[in-house]
């Protein structure tokens, strides 16, 4: 292995542990084993599955939470209405009590009516009853309303309180699930912590031979149709990442969201992020189209349940790649094979081969719009040391074309 790559590798490990949020305490000792040495394969499949549960406990925490958003503007509305029948409420019972306070002191429309009856004037008579009938629609149009204002107060106070039960579940809920996710990055954590620096970098080491091994099986299948060139075709130099001649063009919206996605390349993954200084996997993709315009769910799961489905033979750049059988891993196509991501904890949003994790499919956030003139379109440049870092996600031993 090079320096160079050693000493990524390294900078990786150590920037996890810098960046994990509930460090294990100084001297804390590794999880105890049985004592054999664990190969580099059981190490690498470990720390995969640790990282594929945080990722999990993560997209978890991300729908919750737009749930919980959902939940407290709905609270909000409730108390509004219950605010608004409450003061119209005390209007209706003001209105009742001055027409009580009216008939106790003689000038209610029974008073008038007593007149009607004594009255010598038959035309004055007319004129009293047609006073007496508005007043009496006025009356019962006051009791109507006082009946039917505390009625809609009882309703919306009842829903306001299961509102506000609701919220309050969803708020637990989520602390658990943020306790989940903490729990397994100090998983991660203590299992790097227990590394040697050559594991570290034989664990890279094989994860790079994985992928590029997965990435040539999934070009050479002709899965991606002409959505990637075949290998040889980039042509990269020293100390940049290049992409090739893309053989599709994005949308306008799916160039602006993937130019945004571009710019954000080094930034560092904390999850739950949705930028604009960091980000996970899903507040990456959400956040890019959005600022394209074009509203998307905020996990990958609902991107993956939510979006038209696009077939990876037909995969223009700006469409999303979704990974693993949970959906809990999201990327964006930028051509020529490889993706735009926040891979995981301790790395940073990077471009990757396509098949650097297990394929579950792929979706088009702006399926009715059409393509940008392929002739014109010029691919977003991408910074010097865009490939650099880790590739996986939660990468499993080998990647499947979904």
């Amino acid at each position: 292995m090079s320096g160079r790559l050693l000493r990524s590798v390294c900078t990786a490990a150590l920037a996890v542990l810098a960046a994990l949020p509930c460090a294990a305490p100084a001297g804390a000792e590794p999880a105890p084993d049985d004592g054999a040495p664990r190969s580099v394969s059981e190490l690498l499949t470990e720390m995969r599955k640790l990282y594929q549960q945080a990722e999990e406990a993560t997209e978890a925490y991300n729908a919750t939470e737009v749930k919980l958003t959902a939940q407290q503007a709905k609270v909000k509305s409730v108390g509004a209405g219950l605010t608004g029948a409450r003061e119209a409420l005390v209007r209706s019972r003001a209105q009742i009590g001055r027409l009580a306070r009216q008939q106790y002191q003689g000038t209610s429309e029974l008073s008038s009516y007593v007149q009607l009856l004594l009255s010598d004037d038959p035309q004055h008579a007319l004129d009293q009853k047609h006073l007496m009938d508005r007043a009496q629609r006025d009356r019962l149009s006051t009791v109507a309303r006082l009946t039917n204002g505390e009625r809609r107060a009882d309703t919306l106070a009842d829903r306001s309180r299961k509102a506000l039960d609701e919220q309050k579940s969803l708020a637990a809920k989520q602390k658990r699930q943020r306790d989940a996710v903490r729990t397994k990055l100090t998983d991660v954590e203590k299992m790097l912590a227990s590394l040697t620096t050559e594991q570290i970098a034989a664990i890279a080491e094989r994860e790079d031979a994985d992928t590029d091994k997965a990435q040539e099986k999934l070009i050479t299948s002709g899965a991606l149709g002409d959505a990637a060139s075949a290998p040889g075709d980039t042509v990269a130099t020293e100390g940049t990442a290049s992409l090739g001649r893309s053989l599709r063009a994005p949308s306008a919206e799916g160039g602006e969201a993937l130019t945004y996605a571009v710019e954000q390349i080094g930034k560092p993954y904390l999850w739950g992020a949705e930028g604009p200084e960091s980000y996970d996997c899903s507040g990456l993709t959400s956040r890019a189209w959005s600022r394209a315009g074009v509203s998307v769910p905020r996990t990958s799961q609902e991107q993956w349940a939510e979006l038209p489905r696009v077939k990876l033979s037909e995969l223009r750049p700006g469409d999303l790649v979704v990974y693993f059988p949970k959906a809990t891993h999201v990327a964006m196509y930028l051509g020529d094979g490889k993706v735009v991501h926040a891979p995981r904890p301790g790395a940073r949003v990077k471009v990757s081969p396509i098949a650097s994790n297990p394929l579950l499919g792929a979706v088009r956030p702006d399926p009715d719009a059409g393509p940008l003139d392929l002739e014109s379109y010029e691919p977003p440049v991408l910074p010097p040391g865009a490939a650099e870092g880790a590739d996986t996600g939660n990468n499993s031993p080998t990647a499947q074309a979904g």
